[in-house]
């Protein structure tokens, strides 16, 4: 993704314009240092990161709008209205000005709202619990939070977060985190507050990993954390090779414009099979979009094969 600020004047008294499509200037001011250092962060973004900008903030500014939004995140509109201020005109073509379809938006603004509830009935029943937000991307969830009275953590890739700290500040209870989530140095951090009470959140995360990474990183998790919760999102794992994968990433491509489905890695035959990741890991719900009463278009409940993405839900050595 290429991002860009075009010709603009730095600091009082600074002669020199800076164009940042073709990378030439010749800055002599502190001030352009550095916003030429936060351009290059940008400049970095990868490609998996385009969808938290083509379907998470998108859906959910196009929900929020609504007469009875499924959800409503003005957060999302400030950060992508940011974003777009620095797009270049082709990514400003196919990430922000693309038309959505319906079912995309709808179950990505159901989705977002039953990860909110998750959060919101955790931090009520565990006050001064720790939430993790694995591979946040751009999600704006912690503005949209009920209650607050919890640590929130949000995790992504280096080249990300650097940018989301530019246009979403971190507050005393707010705090990102530069790191892979397969790297497990962020598990030291988490849980430097202790390793109970903890809710970990994967939403549209690990089927875009190596199944046996995240395998590893289920045992693992699994081994640090107690009387915590984890919710994530899985793929059938028929959806992600042969011919189904062909169908799934031919549709992926036609809602988004580019090619976000040949990037599904792991996959599951039912839930269950998450439970032998690890000995502490306790199915306790399993959620469908399509089962949802607002679910959208009506006929999606029928046309979309029932267990193709869905919520796994599952407790972390919960003591009985």
């Amino acid at each position: 993704m290429s991002l860009r600020l075009g010709k603009r004047q730095w600091g009082d008294g600074d002669k020199k314009a800076i164009d940042f499509q073709s990378g030439n200037s010749k800055l002599v001011s502190t001030c352009q240092r550095q916003a030429i250092a936060i351009l290059d962060n940008m400049l970095k973004l990868i490609d998996v990161s385009k969808t938290s900008i083509a379907t998470s903030l998108r859906s959910h500014i196009i929900e929020s709008q609504k007469k009875y939004p499924i959800i409503n995140d003005p957060m999302a509109k400030y950060c992508l209205d940011k974003l777009y201020s620095l797009a270049s005109e082709k990514d400003r073509e196919l990430l922000f000005d693309r038309k959505l379809p319906l079912a995309l938006t709808n179950s990505q603004a159901l989705r977002a709202r039953k990860y909110d509830e998750i959060a919101n009935e955790f931090i009520s029943i565990n006050p001064g619990c720790t939430v993790v937000n694995l591979g946040c991307g751009f999600d704006t969830r912690y503005w949209r939070l009920k209650n607050k009275n919890c640590e929130y953590i949000e995790l992504d890739l280096p080249e990300l977060i650097e940018i989301k700290k530019d246009i979403l500040k971190e507050q005393l209870s707010y705090k990102l985190i530069s790191c892979s989530v397969l790297d497990a140095s962020w598990i030291d951090t988490v849980t430097k507050r202790g390793n109970n009470n903890i809710l970990i959140l994967a939403e549209g995360l690990f089927m875009y990993l190596p199944k046996n990474d995240v395998i590893d990183l289920l045992k693992t998790i699994s081994e640090r954390f107690y009387n915590s919760k984890i919710a994530l999102e899985v793929t059938n794992e028929k959806y992600i090779r042969g011919l189904w994968k062909k169908i799934i990433r031919r549709k992926i491509k036609s809602q988004l414009g580019f090619d976000a489905g040949s990037l599904f890695k792991f996959g599951v035959r039912n839930g269950q099979e998450i439970e032998s990741y690890g000995d502490g890991i306790k199915i306790i719900e399993e959620w469908i979009y399509t089962e949802a009463e607002e679910a959208r278009p009506k006929i999606a409940k029928y046309l979309t094969p029932k267990r193709s993405q869905w919520t796994v839900t599952a407790t972390l050595n919960k003591d009985e």
